[in-house]
Order: C-alpha cells, then sequence, then structure tokens
C-alpha cells in the first residue's frame, strides 16, 4: 500500500497511484490538523496534488527524490 494512514500522519511510500485520491481526501478532512510524511514517495499522481493543494496541509517530511521534493514545494508554496 502507497499511503499508510494514522490518526495524526499520512505516510506516502513509492509510487502513489490515483486509487487512493479519495481516500486521501477522506483523512484530510476527517483529520485537519494532520500532517504529511513524503518521505519515501517517489511518484505522486496529479490527483494527490490536487488534493494536497485544496486542503493545504503541511508537509512535515518531503520526498527525498530531489526531483519530486521540487515539484511539490513550487506546487504547495503559500
Amino acid at each position: 500500500m502507497a499511503l499508510i494512514f494514522t490518526a495524526d500522519l499520512a505516510v506516502f511510500r513509492d509510487t502513489v497511484d490515483v486509487e487512493d485520491a479519495e481516500t486521501l481526501l477522506e483523512w484530510m478532512q476527517e483529520h485537519p490538523r494532520g500532517l504529511l510524511d513524503c518521505a519515501g514517495c517517489s511518484h505522486l499522481h496529479a490527483a494527490h496534488l490536487q488534493v494536497l493543494m485544496a486542503a493545504g496541509m503541511p508537509v512535515s517530511v518531503w520526498p527525498q527524490d530531489e526531483e519530486l521534493k521540487s515539484w511539490l514545494e513550487g506546487a504547495l508554496a503559500k
């Protein structure tokens, strides 16, 4: 599973495909003070990016992949 959820953290791992976008949105709505751990993420589907941009939830750990990190930081900059 590419997304793991706890009460206060959504952990992104490997390739996060479109299938989990609705689940991510639901988790974010239920946990508005949650944080995002993207350290292990190597690819993020655009549907997830749209959810992240709309929700404005903070990323606590950015991806280790520098190209993905740069892309996400630019897209999620406030």
